[in-house]
């Protein structure tokens, strides 16, 4: 016995699937390709990093203003690293110029630094460094550990 299915019926072969999925994958890897999500989070992640030096650098600014043009403790002529055992600014800075410590995205999965009962945590690191140039006391700075071949990024003032 056959059974034959009306014309209006019938369904798709094997081969017309595979045909189907395949122009299907082609399509969503050259969409991958083109989007590069890899390189998008990279340069989101050096955005931030420049976000950060700028708010770094304007707290420390805003601090030397308030204070006849001395800087937070720590600050000197030699490149120091924002940390508990570097240029230890946090004390100085947070809840009056910054409601917390900037933290490069990749160091401690970028959550920033605050105050735990009014006091900052130790040990901590931001990744960023800080210099006072010694001819005309303008200070910068940097966020060294940047991606994409990307030179580090620093601003100065």
């Amino acid at each position: 016995m056959k059974h034959y299915l009306p014309v209006g019926r019938r369904g798709f072969t094997l081969i017309e699937l595979l045909v189907v999925i395949g122009i299907l994958a082609v399509l969503l890897a050259i969409t991958l390709i083109a989007i590069n999500p890899a390189r998008q989070f990279a340069q989101a992640n050096n955005t931030k990093r420049a976000s950060d030096v700028n708010a770094l650098l304007n707290a420390i600014d805003q601090y030397a203003a308030d204070n006849k043009g001395a800087l937070p403790a720590g600050i000197d002529t030699t490149v120091k690293n924002i940390s508990d055992t570097g240029a230890n600014i946090c004390d100085a800075l947070i809840t009056k110029y910054l409601a917390a410590l900037p933290v490069d995205p990749l160091t401690s999965n970028g959550t920033p630094i605050s105050q735990v009962s009014g006091a900052c945590p130790t040990p901590y690191d931001t990744n960023y460094t800080v210099i006072k140039s010694a001819n005309d006391n303008r200070i910068t700075v940097s966020a060294p550990a940047t991606e994409l071949g990307v030179a580090a990024i620093s601003v100065t003032r």
